[in-house]
């Protein structure tokens, strides 16, 4: 008829809330009170010599935390259960251990400076804000279902935005901090080399690629296709578009926020000669005499918020692959009756962090056996996930791509590197 037009298709409410998931949460997660302390450090130490390393990393970090949600949503299996395909069980259980040591004595640094930096903003004990904080995230995962959980840890990712906000509140020698990241003039000595080591580590760690695969499955079982995409004849490629966009955002999200921490810590604790932080709430606290109440007040608010994301993502990696492979149910969705063996992990790492910050381990102690423990755990798993997601056995036609495979490897190569520095130093030291 004419004088009428085709009406425009609707498109959903919330599109991009919708399409950002386990990619942007694992991203944000990656930027926990010890990630935060780490790149304080680098700030602090370093000053604006290290901003380039948030543009080196990110796209191997892209790279590794694809490979990880690919091999989840395809096989519908966490990364424990894929890696038993293909290598002797002692050995998975091995590596599955020595992370859940390394998440816990991280779980440990988060709380800690999580309840420190309460202490900082209202006053109070440390210990008691800290059972606080692993209280209420222990309670979190065990009674509230992941469908309902999901969107609250997508909502506390907004919490990285005030480290943004912090650097626009404190005068940045804008063009001096852009061309030192554009065109890094390195000191060639240990300590800058030990601090690329210790950023590289932080920024890519076995936790997040134990989560983001566990969270595909998740998010499969949740979806209108609830079957693995190597199960379906065709189609799929939508998912595969999803995975991609979630990711990258997560980790562009995840860099660009260290590049802000980084940012922020050099050009205030640098700048005025304080070249020593060792640990998050620490560099809020030297932030105040400098650069202000409200500069103080978001950077620590900011720890708290990531520490509320972060530890719950620790716990649960933790809890995915002890549970994948001893081949007990694995799933935030389940109620605590029906999945012991998972829920007992997650409250048991939570627990024990918390009780480590009782035995007088310095924060920092705890984030170099943190460091240590996921360099061990890290290549062998990246070197793993790598065969799996090469592998058309176990990807089907969902095989990745060769660019996808070679700068996989790379990033696995350049973890190597990275973890043989970082016990070079310990022996050398």
């Amino acid at each position: 008829m004419a004088g009428t037009s085709r009406a425009e298709p609707k498109k959903p409410k919330n599109m991009v809330f919708r399409l950002l998931g386990p990619g942007l949460v694992t991203g944000a997660a990656d930027d926990d009170p010890s990630g935060i302390a780490t790149y304080s450090q680098a700030g602090a130490q370093v000053g604006y010599g290290l901003l380039w390393t948030a543009f080196l990393t990110t796209p191997f970090m892209v790279a590794i935390q694809l490979v990880s949600a690919q091999i989840g949503r395809v096989t519908g299996k966490g990364l424990a259960a894929n890696a038993m395909e293909l290598a002797p069980r002692w050995i998975i259980l091995g590596l599955v251990f020595l992370l859940v040591a390394a998440n816990t004595f991280n779980i440990a640094a988060d709380i800690a400076a999580m309840g420190e930096s309460l202490s900082l903003v209202i006053g109070g004990l440390n210990h008691e804000h800290a059972l606080i904080f692993a209280s209420a995230s222990t309670l979190l995962q065990v009674f509230v279902p992941y469908r309902r959980y999901a969107p609250v840890l997508k909502f506390l990712t907004l919490t990285l935005f005030a480290y943004v906000a912090t650097a626009l509140t404190v005068n940045i020698p804008w063009s001096a901090a852009l061309l030192a990241a554009i065109w890094p003039k390195p000191t060639i000595n240990a300590d800058y080399f030990l601090m690329v080591v210790a950023v590289l580590g932080t920024t890519i760690s076995p936790y997040l690629f134990f989560w983001q695969a566990s969270q595909e499955v998740e998010e499969m079982n949740q979806g209108k296709v609830r079957r693995p995409l190597r199960e379906l004849t065709r189609g799929g490629y939508p998912e595969i578009d999803r995975i991609k966009i979630d990711t990258i955002v997560g980790m562009i999200f995840s860099n660009a926020i260290a590049f802000f921490i980084i940012l922020t810590t050099a050009a205030v604790l640098n700048g005025h000669g304080v070249t020593n932080i060792n640990s998050a709430a620490e560099a809020a606290e030297a932030l105040r005499p400098l650069a202000g109440n409200f500069t103080f007040l978001l950077f620590a608010l900011g720890i708290i918020g990531t520490g509320m994301l972060a530890i719950p993502v620790l716990a649960g990696s933790a809890a995915y692959g002890v549970s994948e492979a001893f081949g007990w149910r694995a799933t935030l969705e389940a109620r605590a009756p029906e999945a012991v063996g998972f829920y007992t992990i997650i409250a048991a790492a939570t627990v024990i962090g918390f009780g480590l910050g009782f035995t007088g381990i310095t924060a920092i102690h705890m984030l170099v056996w943190s460091a240590v423990l996921n360099g061990i755990v890290a290549v062998p798993i990246m070197a793993m996930m790598m065969v799996i997601v090469s592998n058309s056995k176990l990807m089907g036609r969902f095989r990745a791509k060769s660019w996808l495979i070679a700068l996989g490897w790379i990033g696995t190569a350049l973890m190597g590197l990275a973890v043989m520095a970082l016990f070079w130093s310990f022996i050398a030291g």
